[in-house]
């Protein structure tokens, strides 16, 4: 069974009790502490809601300058502020959280991506999940079949975002491969075209871009920040860098039609294909 052939459908994980079967609020003890790198962007203050959601405590790291943006969460999260490429400020951020959730802008042309990326692998909690966004034109393996219109995007504007010194999508693949190589616990989420509106739930993915399950190319924002938050305490996607589309795209649906005579439910959700 390949993964391609493999769907979590458990829509309502992000519902569930933590593992121990007692109900937490906000700071109390015992609760999953989590860090969110980039938390005053929209994916990231969408995760902060899923994170709250499901009885975490959270520490929000944001620019100065974006503080604000996060004063709907006054008194419910921790925010430090500071550049998150700052190794004190990830540093301080990251201390004691179970898990950290970073949103890799590539901003400037200074190492912003790669830069928040290394503090956060040299700071962050032995065994702590470390989970990663950025979008599809990522690759880890090389294996990934792409359209012409985002071969022509990135080919496009990559330079001349870096020329303007507005953005540097290297940086970002370079970010991506000291993740890549490290021996944490990581997980790199390759997001496809966004838009936005509401939940339609837990999207579904594949390991490489071009897989049929993908082709549709979109997703609710909402929709990405929770499978960030539930990849938290999702073991089988530790060293993974899985492409995801939302569950309820035209290709996932068809996916889904195709193998509907073959699946079975295991435990945990999740749709399996008998041969």
């Amino acid at each position: 069974m390949t993964r391609e052939e493999t769907m979590n459908t458990d829509n309502e994980r992000l519902k569930r009790l933590p593992v121990d079967g007692d109900v937490r609020t906000h700071g109390s003890p015992g609760a999953m502490k989590v860090c969110i790198v980039g938390a005053s962007g929209k994916l990231g203050q969408y995760m902060v809601q899923h994170a709250l959601d499901r009885g975490y405590e959270v520490v929000g790291v944001c620019r100065e300058e974006s503080v604000a943006k996060l004063d709907p969460f006054k008194g419910r999260i921790t925010v430090v502020g500071g550049a998150t490429d700052d190794r004190e400020v990830i540093k301080r951020a990251v201390t004691g959280c179970d898990g950290v959730l970073v949103v890799l802008v590539p901003r400037g042309v200074h190492g912003y991506s790669s830069g928040t990326t290394q503090a956060v692998l040299d700071h962050a909690e032995p065994g702590a999940r470390l989970v990663f966004s950025c979008g599809w034109h990522i690759t880890r393996d090389g294996q990934d079949v792409y359209s012409w219109k985002l071969k022509t995007i990135v080919k496009v504007f990559g330079p001349l975002a870096r020329l303007a010194r507005f953005a540097d999508l290297d940086d970002q693949v370079e970010a991506c491969r000291r993740v890549f190589a490290s021996d944490m616990r990581w997980t790199v989420v390759r997001g496809s075209d966004l838009e936005e509106g509401e939940s339609q739930g837990l999207p579904v993915w594949s390991r490489h871009v071009g897989d049929p399950i993908l082709t549709s190319n979109i997703m609710r924002r909402v929709d990405f920040a929770l499978f960030m938050v539930a990849a938290i305490e999702n073991d089988e996607l530790v060293h993974e860098a899985p492409a995801i589309v939302g569950c309820r795209t035209p290709s996932a649906l068809a996916h889904a039609a195709a193998i509907g005579d073959r699946m079975t439910v295991d435990s945990r959700g999740r749709i399996a294909v008998q041969p």
